[in-house]
């Protein structure tokens, strides 16, 4: 009787200390896969891991070891309960010591007194004298689709209590939930790195786009231009481009940014540009979570997306005085505070802005602040309209022709002799934008091998060519027709203002009106 109360009481007493187990089990398992779910930083989550091992199921130092798969090395990759110069010293090859050898045969080993075993390397010397102490060792293989690319291995005091057997079992399942972290990790990494050469191989190609000699335009007001570009170019110096709309301004700020030292680095566009003064300034220096109705996260503006690199703001002189002195403010500094935010945020950038606006006159209006005006016209440049490159025109049109030929899938060759009469006689007033944007549209409309009149737009055509002019035949005409083309010319380039275009010729209004009055044909 007393032997069957003895027998109920053992068995009682082990189903106990089994459910407990389990519980132990269960508990740490699931606070493991919490880890390894709260974030993608591999180092940290395996460290967790560890202090979990410790908390719930007493397990001492513990190592996570992987395979160089270039050096066919093993390393240490996370450590816990071993100081960073012993981490340092565990390093092994495939089937050298416990560790190699579970990697080499993909299978776990328990060493219940390390000891005693020679096979034991102790290499990270962080145990003490090991003969003198208890210390079990148990190694499992990490595996990813059946192929051990690492070991996890934990110390223990040895105690006759313990079951190697419900240890290997639970290591075991920890070691494929941390191989498949590994691979989580491995492909991130892969995808990172290929987005890196992807980045550096755009980067490159950037680069050579934008090379001096890939930009069109063999005419002296060009050549003056990529003068001016290479000198800056090297340079940190805050640039400010003027000309007209249309006339390549961002291709020029390209151009700077690839062929300067933060070639690397990022460039950044925004157009200043009819936009709201408050979201022109959370567009700038961006805005911290609850800055305002909407903003349910912080977001970084493009001075730190910049950072490092070139920040090109087109449009400069239509941001009100306002912006102008927070502007300046982080020109002279580099430095500038979030919207909301309280932090100073510092950063290096190259400032490059463009205007088609007079600022000089915008200065002397009061609208545009003159300290502002000095700090970005440091190295202006000035973009020639395309009417003042004629000579470039005809080479802009087969750049385009060829390049809207590929994108579409056609065969054109070039224009007919009609369609460049037209295109030569048009004085673009949009550039070579408009230049560019009509010529893809003909390219796409064209039926035939070559860009035929009907083919361009209507305000191109619009426009018809001056006839030939005839041979002039004495001194006194040739004169008469050169006087009538510069005041046509004067004309249009001041918009019909009489006083603007005498004084563009040379002349008083009184002589201008003179002329106009005996060539009634020339007003405008």
């Amino acid at each position: 009787m007393e032997m069957a109360r003895f027998f109920l009481s053992t068995t009682s007493d082990l189903k106990i200390k089994g459910l407990k187990r389990e519980l132990q089990e269960l508990s740490t398992l699931y606070e493991i896969s919490q880890a390894l779910t709260s974030s993608l930083d591999l180092e940290s989550v395996l460290k967790e891991i560890f202090g979990i091992l410790h908390r719930h199921m007493g397990m001492e130092r513990g190592t996570i070891t992987l395979l160089d798969e270039k050096t066919l090395e093993l390393s240490i990759r996370v450590a816990y309960g071993i100081p960073p110069q012993s981490r340092k010293r565990g390093r092994y090859k495939i089937g050298e010591g416990i560790t190699g050898k579970v990697v080499e045969a993909g299978e776990p080993i328990v060493i219940p007194n390390v000891g005693s075993e020679p096979l034991f390397l102790d290499r990270t010397k962080s145990r003490g004298d090991i003969k003198k102490k208890n210390i079990s060792f148990i190694c499992v293989p990490i595996k990813i689709e059946n192929k051990a690319i690492g070991a996890l291995s934990v110390d223990r005091l040895f105690d006759e209590t313990i079951s190697f057997e419900e240890d290997l079992r639970l290591l075991a399942i920890i070691s494929s939930m941390v191989a498949q972290a590994v691979r989580i990790q491995n492909m991130i990494a892969r995808e990172r790195e290929s987005l890196m050469d992807e980045n550096r191989m755009l980067r490159e190609e950037l680069g050579k786009k934008y090379r001096f000699e890939n930009i069109i335009g063999d005419s002296k007001k060009m050549q003056e231009v990529y003068h001016a570009v290479s000198l800056v170019a090297p340079t940190k110096a805050t640039v400010l481009l003027r000309g007209e709309s249309g006339t390549g301004k961002e291709l020029i700020a390209k151009a700077i940014h690839y062929n300067s030292p933060r070639s690397g680095k990022p460039f950044i566009k925004f157009s200043c540009g009819a936009l709201p003064e408050t979201l022109l300034e959370s567009e700038l220096f961006g805005y911290e979570k609850g800055a305002f109705t909407g903003a349910v996260q912080s977001k970084p503006g493009k001075f730190e997306l910049a950072d490092g690199g070139t920040l090109f703001l087109d449009e400069i002189g239509d941001i009100s005085p306002t912006m102008q002195v927070k502007l300046l403010r982080v020109l002279q500094e580099r430095s500038f505070e979030r919207v909301g935010g309280v932090e100073t945020i510092k950063v290096d950038i190259r400032l490059i802005s463009a205007t088609n606006k007079n600022l000089e006159q915008a200065v002397r209006d009061g609208v545009f602040r003159e300290d502002f005006y000095y700090r970005l016209n440091v190295v202006p440049i000035f973009l020639p309209p395309l009417r003042e490159r004629v000579e470039d025109i005809s080479v802009l049109v087969d750049f385009f022709v060829h390049k809207f030929s590929l994108e579409n899938g056609k065969e054109i060759k070039g224009l007919t002799k009609r369609a460049w009469e037209f295109i030569h006689q048009y004085r673009w007033p949009g550039n070579v934008r408009e230049l560019e944007n009509s010529i893809e549209r003909a390219v796409i409309v064209s039926q035939s091998s070559k860009i035929d009149l009907a083919d361009l737009p209507d305000h191109v055509r619009s426009v018809p060519p001056l006839p030939k002019a005839e041979p002039f035949s004495n001194l006194p005409e040739a004169i008469a027709a050169t006087e009538k083309k510069l005041i046509s010319e004067a004309l249009e380039k001041s918009r019909g203002n009489r006083r603007k275009a005498a004084k563009a010729l040379g002349i008083t209004e009184r002589i201008l009106n003179y002329k106009l009055k005996q060539n009634p044909g020339l007003m405008p």
